[in-house]
């Protein structure tokens, strides 16, 4: 016997309805958690160069370095790990807010997925747009078609290029404030040895103690990072 004769004979006249309700986002679980883990960490370094200030600290850094006439001190390693933690540092407050606003609502099961990205991605991009010329913004946003868009509505295919240019825009000019200083001390000592005769002997060997007092008691270092600490607002 057919269903439909079943139920005909018990003198059921129609068929149970299905009530389907939407529930509300669910924690993610432990494995799900791992696998996002392992995701980030495997994209953590070009997450660093593009969303943070890591591009410009160590580029200055490095200009520091080469102004100094020094080639390998301090160590790639040092440099890297110094701009590392300045860029955490700098960006401290922004990942203060994606974690408040995305990460615990995500991982306590208040929102999904989709709105956890949503709320994460506003604040780094208005930090990124406080720290883009608005030459590099809108070169890209005119080759995007979203021109005339506000800014906080920029996409992110437009507002990461136009923010890395912006930071390699502004670490050149402080390369070009840092170097002025041992050009000169340069200058100053290769004539000196021109006058006294001594064209066998380097300036730059000659110079290069001069400079390192000076940027000594400069205390140069310092000087440095507050003024990337200043730049990066």
């Amino acid at each position: 016997m057919s269903r439909f004769h079943l139920l005909a004979a018990t003198g059921v006249s129609q068929l149970p309805s299905l009530n389907i309700t939407l529930h509300s986002p669910k924690a993610p679980s432990a494995s799900l958690i791992i696998i996002l883990v392992l995701t980030l960490l495997s994209v953590a370094p070009s997450l660093l160069i593009l969303f943070t200030g890591f591009a410009q600290v160590v580029v200055v850094l490095s200009i520091t370095r080469n102004a100094l006439g020094l080639t390998a001190v301090p160590p790639n390693q040092v440099l890297a790990g110094l701009a590392l933690f300045l860029s955490i540092f700098i960006m401290a407050p922004t990942l203060a807010t994606v974690d408040h606003q995305a990460v615990k609502p995500y991982l306590s099961g208040k929102i999904n997925a989709v709105q956890a990205y949503n709320r994460a991605e506003s604040p780094i991009k208005q930090w990124m747009l406080k720290n883009t010329r608005t030459q590099e913004l809108a070169l890209f946003s005119s080759a995007d078609h979203t021109a005339n868009l506000p800014a906080a509505s920029t996409p992110m295919t437009a507002v990461i290029p136009a923010f890395l240019l912006s930071e390699l825009h502004s670490a050149f000019v402080m390369g070009f404030v840092i170097y002025l200083p041992f050009l000169i001390i340069d200058l100053v000592v290769s004539s000196v040895l021109m006058s006294l005769g001594m064209m066998m002997l380097p300036p730059t060997l000659v110079s290069l103690p001069f400079k390192l007092l000076l940027f000594v008691m400069v205390n140069g270092w310092s000087l440095v990072v507050g003024a990337l600490l200043v730049s990066m607002r």
